[in-house]
């Protein structure tokens, strides 16, 4: 299996370099990543809960999905097919927002990113890959948005910041 390299960026989002995902999260370097959520028309997000497996973060409640787009892959190209591997569909994506956020976790690693949103629309349910995703649910935006204030232990540390982020702009 080929290592996965992420794109390293400066505060403009220009490429730097790249980099071993692991190391450049045990380094807390700045890099590129996505961020995908998926609405219904009865506008719910739908959430995946993590692999109980995954080296950070297992078993929390995240966005549809996320990752890293790879050297010379647009946001929208690496979002759809991050889709199709973690939820087992894809549908068109369009860009919203992005931002730098930095979150350490306490295993020692550290999610530094100018993450890009990326919204899209479905209505089915998703075929999940168990390798990456142990269960899924569709959630009002303000159902989410209170269970994350109620119950912040059981999201991923970027989605809380991203999820306020994106909320915040989409009511504003």
């Amino acid at each position: 299996m080929v290592e996965e390299k992420v794109i390293l960026v400066n505060e403009k989002d220009e490429k730097i370099g790249l980099m071993p995902k692991l190391e450049a999260h045990e380094k807390g370097l700045l890099h590129r990543a996505f961020s995908v959520f998926v609405i219904n028309h009865k506008n719910e997000l739908m959430l995946q809960k993590r692999a109980l497996h995954k080296y950070h973060s297992p078993g929390l409640w995240t966005n549809t999905c996320c990752s890293h787009q790879r050297d010379s892959e647009t946001s929208l190209e690496a979002g759809r097919r991050r889709l199709q591997e973690e939820m087992g569909f894809v549908t068109d994506l369009e860009e919203s927002i992005s931002f730098i956020y930095k979150a350490p976790f306490d295993n020692g690693l550290t999610e530094h990113e100018f993450d890009h949103v990326l919204i899209g629309n479905y209505e089915e349910n998703p075929k999940i890959n168990e390798e990456e995703v142990v269960e899924w649910k569709w959630m009002s935006l303000e159902a989410v948005s209170e269970s994350i204030k109620l119950n912040p232990e059981l999201y991923t540390v970027w989605f809380k910041i991203i999820f306020e982020k994106y909320y915040n702009h989409i009511i504003a």
